[in-house]
């Protein structure tokens, strides 16, 4: 079969690869159709890896986070049509101790080997996953919403008991999603999100408060915290929260930095402060996710809020100017994909 990838040739340079792809019986045939730009993705867009990361890697098809149609089943498991949502971690083998998404074997979409910019993109059967009750435009959201999952399944192992009071520092698209779920999940927890945008914060109104880093009360603390910053800012974020954070608790590391990030070792011992790694999600997570919009669906509205831009997709014309526009946007721009 021949299919078409849409891939990063250079920054800010899309083109079509003509790629021959053999069917198996293993392998489902999906047609996006939802997909949702994240900021890695706009990194490798932009050209703001580091030159030996964008030269080993590109050409590659853009974009982890997706939604489809399943065209073709052979085994007749998944029925024509129906909605389906998108691993993008791709393991190849098991770990009993181990998570898929932590195992250095794993591959990762658009990170490595091609995203979901394709015409078609053929899945193993493990890799996608039903849903209903949700329209698209949200569903798109799930993988966001996954890693969330992955970071609490994390908090939930190794942090102590007292959740009295929850900080989320970062008010751009994982501080809202993560603020949002930690407002469901811990009900009588005071959920606090700390951010450098006003205009931001106020999409935040579940919260119980929101604070700009600058304008913190004396009073304020933590039992437990969420990194949601990441690049040049998570030093700060990571140092404030050390600060803030009641002795004994846990960060939740959730930001990616390019760059090395130094922070106060000594008051993290002094404090007893558990700090907690989390990246990307696997199948657990995402199933997790979907039980979540079942179990809430009053969420659906409060996600769909971030979605800045919806463009619709018909050309490379049309995918460059998602790129571009979504670069300026507040939150998450989504591509309806009709190409």
């Amino acid at each position: 079969m021949i299919n078409c990838h849409y891939r990063l040739q250079s920054p800010r340079r899309i083109g079509l690869d003509f790629i021959e792809e053999e069917l198996t019986d293993n392998k489902v045939v999906v047609r996006p159709t939802y997909l949702s730009i994240c900021a890695a993705d706009e990194r490798y867009y932009q050209g703001q890896r580091d030159p030996e990361t964008l030269k080993k890697k590109l050409p590659m098809s853009l974009i982890h986070e997706a939604v489809g149609e399943v065209l073709r089943d052979p085994k007749g498991e998944f029925a024509p049509n129906t909605k389906v949502v998108l691993i993008p971690n791709t393991p190849t083998e098991h770990d009993s101790i181990v998570k898929e998404n932590y195992l250095r074997s794993s591959k990762f979409r658009a990170s490595g080997f091609d995203g979901f910019m394709q015409n078609v993109v053929l899945m193993d059967r493990d890799r996608i996953i039903p849903y209903k009750n949700v329209e698209d435009r949200i569903a798109v959201l799930l993988e966001l919403m996954s890693v969330t999952m992955n970071a609490l399944e994390h908090f939930n192992q190794y942090s102590h008991l007292k959740k009295q009071t929850l900080g989320v520092w970062g008010c751009g698209n994982v501080g809202y999603v993560t603020a949002l779920i930690l407002k469901k999940i811990y009900p009588n927890a005071k959920i606090i999100v700390f951010g450098t945008n006003i205009n931001k914060l106020h999409y935040f109104q579940f919260a119980d408060a929101t604070y700009l880093i600058n304008d913190i009360p004396e009073d304020v603390h933590v039992d437990h915290a969420f990194e949601c910053v990441g690049g040049h800012s998570a030093e700060n974020a990571i140092n404030q929260i050390i600060d803030l954070i009641n002795p004994q608790g846990s960060i939740a590391l959730m930001g990616v930095s390019e760059d090395l990030v130094g922070i106060n070792t000594r008051m993290v011992l002094e404090k007893g402060i558990t700090i907690l790694g989390n990246s990307r999600s696997g199948r657990e997570d995402f199933e997790a996710a979907i039980k979540f919009l079942d179990d809430f669906p009053e969420t659906k509205e409060y996600f769909g809020r971030i979605i800045s831009e919806e463009i619709v997709v018909k050309s490379i014309a049309d995918m460059t100017r998602a790129f571009e526009v979504d670069n300026d946007a507040d939150f998450k721009t989504i591509m309806k994909w009709d190409i």
